[in-house]
């Protein structure tokens, strides 16, 4: 696929499942396409006085299982293709993990780097004025992403409880614990495809406590993976990898002390073993592989190269078509991204029913209800995996897809 466009991507993966679930034309059409999308224009009062205005969008793509559910991306790159496309993978995220939601996805044109606090809270506000009449605790509960933070989320809160005239904590996920934000938010992403890992690695009979890992990407989930992989399994983290390069160091690489190289320098490249590239990364001899930065690094030029027995998907779309293909010849067991990085939103999920009931759980019960969740969600798509011969990222979108249909087809939309 010569053009990596992630929205024609997002379609073709369904379009293949479509085929296998034998959909009709106006069903499958549906499905295809947005339910709806804002674009909005957000004027700025920047910190010279001037007034910048910002393009933003939300893309709400399916509500047939519930409320839209979906991050909200600040980027200088941020395209409506990009939101719609992962509007269409929270749909199915949302489904394969069996939670009450549809998916939906928002984004912001902008460098927050490039802006102080004050003009990000005034970006953020912004947003929710413009976009809130088309969201509440009942249509479209948006939730942090690429460059948001719980405190972005907490202003985003604060203008729309201001809106309605009321606290309406239940809006938006993902916001600070002593707001109303969920015990076990902060590496839910990570810890969930950690639990697929684990089912994963019985089915291969792989030993964790004695397995290789690589992981590509270094920020939130790439962090929380080293060190509950090493926490929870006991398994060698052999390389890392940031935007700037990686580091291979075959007697392993200690999380703490890789943390505080990447705190204090900015960058994994300064931890003490052999410099390699992402590309190289990729292609290390190891057990697990955990691509947790960018989409599309594994392609039809490098799936040949991988030589790890499972790849666990952290990011969004970082396997292509082409790739996946290459990947099931050659016997890697793939955690595709809608599976193996659901725990944040299926976190985000319980952060809403304790906002709406008022209810505040333990961490105990975050991470057993994640568990089942997850376990529950990976067995799901094992057991389609084997019944159709198809690999897994098929299987995810056969179970996924199904359950979308199914309600809609019991709704009398199509």
């Amino acid at each position: 696929m010569a053009e990596l466009n992630p929205f024609k991507i997002a379609q073709a993966q369904l379009d293949e499942a479509a085929k296998h679930l034998k959909l009709d034309k106006g069903t499958h059409e549906m499905l295809r396409w947005p339910m709806r999308e804002l674009h909005v224009t957000i004027p700025v009062k920047m910190d010279d006085g001037s007034t910048r205005v910002f393009k933003g969008f939300r893309v709400q793509y399916n509500d047939a299982r519930g409320p839209t559910k979906g991050g909200i991306r600040w980027h200088p790159d941020e395209t409506i293709d990009t939101v719609r496309a992962l509007a269409a993978w929270m749909t199915w995220k949302t489904a394969v993990v069996d939670i009450p939601y549809g998916g939906s996805k928002g984004g912001i044109v902008c460098n927050p780097k490039e802006m102080s606090e004050g003009e990000k809270e005034r970006l953020a506000r912004g947003y929710i004025r413009a976009i809130g009449k088309f969201i509440s605790p009942k249509i479209d509960i948006p939730a942090p992403d690429v460059y948001t933070t719980p405190q972005i989320m907490l202003w985003m809160m604060d203008e729309y409880s201001n809106i309605t005239g009321y606290n309406t904590p239940g809006m938006i996920t993902g916001k600070p614990v002593i707001a109303g934000g969920s015990l076990g938010r902060g590496d839910a992403t990570a810890r969930g495809g950690m639990y697929t890992l684990r089912e994963a690695a019985k089915i291969r009979g792989i030993d964790l406590s004695k397995a290789t890992v690589a992981i590509q990407g270094y920020g939130n989930a790439g962090q929380f993976a080293h060190q509950l992989i090493e926490e929870l399994f006991g398994s060698k983290v052999v390389a890392i990898s940031d935007s700037r390069g990686g580091i291979y160091n075959g007697n392993g690489l200690d999380f703490k002390d890789s943390l505080k190289v990447k705190v204090d320098t900015g960058t994994v490249t300064n931890i003490k073993g052999d410099k390699i590239s992402n590309e190289e990364l990729l292609e290390l001899k190891v057990d697990i592989l955990v691509p947790a930065a960018l989409e599309n690094v594994l392609t039809e030029d490098n799936a040949g190269n991988v030589k790890a027995e499972i790849s666990v998907e952290l990011a969004n779309g970082p396997t292509t078509p082409e790739a996946d293909l290459i990947l099931q010849e050659k016997g890697v067991y793939v955690i595709p991204d809608f599976l193996a990085n659901a725990g944040g939103v299926t976190v985000s999920y319980f952060e809403w029913v304790q906002n709406e009931t008022g209810y505040y759980w333990p961490i105990e019960r975050v991470h057993k209800e994640l568990d089942e969740h997850m376990t529950d969600a990976f067995n799901a798509v094992h057991k389609m995996r084997e019944e159709k011969g198809v690999h897994n990222r098929l299987a995810a979108y056969l179970v996924a897809v199904k359950r979308v249909v199914d309600v809609m087809k019991l709704r009398g939309w199509v």
